[in-house]
């Protein structure tokens, strides 16, 4: 964070400062809510959790190096004490932000957020330092945590926005008002919650809204292949920029195909050029990612050369999504459990039956071990049901249902869909699903995990990683 003093911040939130000697005192190293993170002129931010108070640990803090917390009561070591820590925690955000003048790029959508956010930022930094989301840090409190991070020196900020009802994105937009706003896609993730998709492009499109104009160099980057995506040029006086494989769109893909490991290739085109990409990630979804990557990127002066070389090398930088991992003994393990929904769960099974292409030739087999999409509300049975016939389709050879009800319900779509009787198992937990693969699976077999983050499944991919691993695992 640039250096402010205790003074300035009290000012900027509204605080009262209480137990410090020194008003002059300045922050000079991150705003952090974990109190392990404390160091040497921090500022430590106390919530109060269901299970854990922040203000306990406010002499753990201090006695770390922390130069004062922010907190909602007075707590005997230097405070910044605020009616509400969490709008003081944003407004501090707003102050740094309008301060450091950065060019800030939000990001929205249904799937592939942090995805598209670390390809974002891997592409930008090649121009000038960029600071951007960590993992999926995209609420009311990891948005500003994150730009909090930003110094003098920061040229783009890259955030991801998330939102679980109408008004969360324009809460955020207002803490960190953006010049750039992509939405990615209008899909079925907390469809349960928003009610219909029609509610979600509503709450996705206030990103789009809350741009500046195009004269003040406002920029709204949208799918050219979501209808509902593309919509939304309607609600914003931003310029408009769309990406997509649509022969309308300005930045696109074109001859996209896979490598024999599952690896996207494909020609980009730009207003400014073409270029030609092969991604080290794995599966055709991220063609869409990329596109928006390099839209951004065009938008910020970037060739094409430029964007698709940056492409070509970017990894993933978040953990459980498409981490592909080869054992010592010839097994793949796909960990891809970090979160799920309807289109990401279909767009890893695709990308699980590109993977496996080669292996198949061989003899190896696919396996698809899957769990709980949550927050479906009234779609949740017809939507698991779908994503079992989808497994039966593409010819996965081995659907491995764990969990309760919702695993039942992928498991019989995927009876319903064929003849699959024991091609198709459901299991109680995860353990069960771990004993079931370490006494079936066999080199050249490539194993996707994937569900929603509440169901733990990581912990299956972990397992298999550890069983007959002598020497080290090579990953991909």
């Amino acid at each position: 964070m640039i250096t402010l003093s205790l003074a300035e911040i009290a000012e900027v939130v509204g605080g009262r400062m209480h137990d410090i000697p020194d008003a002059s005192a300045e922050i000079t190293g991150p705003v952090v809510r974990d109190s392990r993170e404390a160091g040497p002129g921090s500022l430590f931010v106390a919530f109060v959790g269901e299970r854990v108070d922040g203000h306990d640990f406010a002499a753990q803090v201090v006695e770390a190096g922390a130069a004062a917390v922010l907190g909602s009561r007075p707590v005997g070591v230097p405070a910044i004490v605020v009616d509400d820590v969490q709008a003081a925690l944003g407004a501090l955000a707003r102050h740094v932000v309008r301060r450091l003048g950065t060019t800030l790029v939000a990001l929205t959508g249904s799937a592939g957020k942090t995805s598209t956010k670390d390809l974002i930022a891997q592409v930008l930094r090649r121009k000038a330092p960029t600071v951007f989301t960590p993992g999926s840090m995209n609420n009311e409190v990891g948005l500003p945590l994150t730009a909090l991070t930003a110094t003098d020196e920061t040229k783009f900020l890259v955030l991801e926005m998330g939102a679980r009802g109408i008004g969360h994105i324009r809460y955020l937009c207002e803490l960190t008002p953006p010049k750039i706003g992509l939405v990615l896609n209008v899909g079925s993730a907390h469809i349960g919650e928003f009610g219909g998709r029609e509610q979600i492009a509503r709450a996705k499109g206030e990103l789009v809204e809350a741009l500046p104009p195009a004269e003040e160099g406002g920029t709204a980057v949208l799918n050219a292949d979501d209808p509902l995506v593309r919509a939304m040029a309607s609600r914003t006086k931003a310029k408009v920029i769309l990406f997509g494989e649509s022969g309308e769109a300005d930045v696109r893909a074109e001859n996209v195909r896979l490598t024999d490991t599952g690896q996207p290739s494909f020609s980009l085109h730009t207003p400014s050029g073409a270029s030609d990409v092969t991604m080290r990630l794995y599966g055709e979804h991220h063609v869409s990612n990329a596109l928006a990557a390099a839209a951004v990127a065009h938008e910020l002066g970037m060739s094409a050369d430029e964007i698709a070389t940056a492409l070509s090398e970017a990894g993933s930088l978040s953990r459980w999504r498409m981490e592909v991992t080869e054992r010592p003994d010839g097994v793949t393990v796909v960990n891809d459990a970090y979160n799920a929904n309807p289109e990401s769960m279909k767009a890893a099974l695709r990308a699980l039956v590109a993977i496996g292409g080669a292996s198949r030739a061989r003899g190896g087999r696919t396996w698809a071990v899957l769990g709980k999409m949550a927050e479906l509300g009234d779609e949740a049975l017809a939507e698991h049901d779908a994503v079992g016939r989808l497994a039966v389709r593409l010819n996965v050879s081995k659907l491995v249902a764990v969990g309760g009800r919702e695993a039942r319900w992928l498991q019989l779509g995927a009876y319903n869909e064929g003849s699959w009787g024991e091609e198709s198992v459901h299991v109680s937990d995860a353990q069960a699903a771990v004993d079931l693969l370490r006494s079936e699976l066999r080199p050249g077999d490539v194993v996707l995990v994937k569900a929603s983050r509440s169901v733990g499944l990581e912990s299956v991919a972990s397992a298999l990683l550890e069983t007959g691993a002598e020497g080290e695992v090579a990953a991909r």
